[in-house]
């Protein structure tokens, strides 16, 4: 199966005064299409700086990362900026809504700098909300929503692009079990359509809806293994019928 992301010896050192931090000491590893990867380990572990890496949120120290085939291990940041936009979509914990924008406007907004127009930009942005769930919750700002529904928003806004990638930062930590498990629902639908899916979490049970678990500890792969305890939501035959590549 063709490889999604290919990292070869990435490694991060930050600068912090006089001393250096080894944040990622050296990391090989090779993500497939339509993975569903769960990144984990305790803080200080390097899985936030290894995320930021895979997100193109910034670059590698040294080593080689080739994202789709590109290899974006020293780009300049607007190189960056445009290669997220292509490729990946990005859900955080704390939701990254604006609060003055409605559910509809906070979905639309990253098309807003691909330049379509409008009236392409309302109908994709309704689409992936319906996907989602929240169909009926448009006009709606975050505010006037449930945490559940602001991380559908946010999932909705990931995938309103038709990224390679979605990239989740601890994406439950703010949310109950039973949303939760809704949740991961949507993302086990997203993966079941061909996405690739990453999460980021320090939650065991979380990881194990992933098929693939990734163990960091002091900057390197502890552990990288197949799961073979899938969690799987709830009933496959009534999951969210995520289209993502049909609108």
């Amino acid at each position: 199966m063709e490889k999604m992301i290919s990292v070869q010896e990435m490694k991060k050192t930050y600068i912090m005064g006089t001393e250096q931090v080894h944040a990622l000491k050296s990391i090989t590893c090779n993500i497939l299409k339509n993975e569903y990867v769960a990144l984990m380990g305790p803080s200080g572990s390097g899985k936030s700086t290894l995320m930021n890496l895979l997100g193109c949120l910034d670059t590698p120290t040294s080593g080689t990362y080739l994202l789709n085939g590109i290899n974006v291990s020293q780009m300049a940041d607007s190189e960056l900026a445009a290669v997220r936009n292509r490729e990946i979509g990005f859900v955080f914990q704390t939701f990254n809504l604006l609060p003055r924008l409605t559910a509809l406007d906070n979905v639309a907004l990253p098309l807003v700098y691909s330049g379509m127009s409008k009236a392409n930009r309302v109908e994709r942005a309704s689409h992936v909300l319906d996907i989602v769930g929240l169909g009926d919750r448009m006009t709606h700002k975050p505010n006037e929503l449930s945490g559940g529904q602001r991380q559908r928003v946010a999932i909705a806004r990931a995938l309103v692009n038709d990224p390679a990638i979605i990239l989740a930062d601890e994406p439950t930590g703010n949310l109950d079990t039973k949303t939760s498990i809704e949740i991961m629902q949507i993302f086990e639908s997203i993966q079941d359509k061909g996405n690739t899916v990453i999460i980021v979490t320090h939650e065991p049970d979380i990881a194990e809806h992933a098929h693939r678990i990734i163990n960091l500890r002091d900057g390197l792969i502890e552990t990288d293994v197949r799961n073979k305890n899938i969690i799987k939501s709830s009933d496959p035959t009534h999951r969210y019928n995520v289209g993502i590549k049909e609108g």
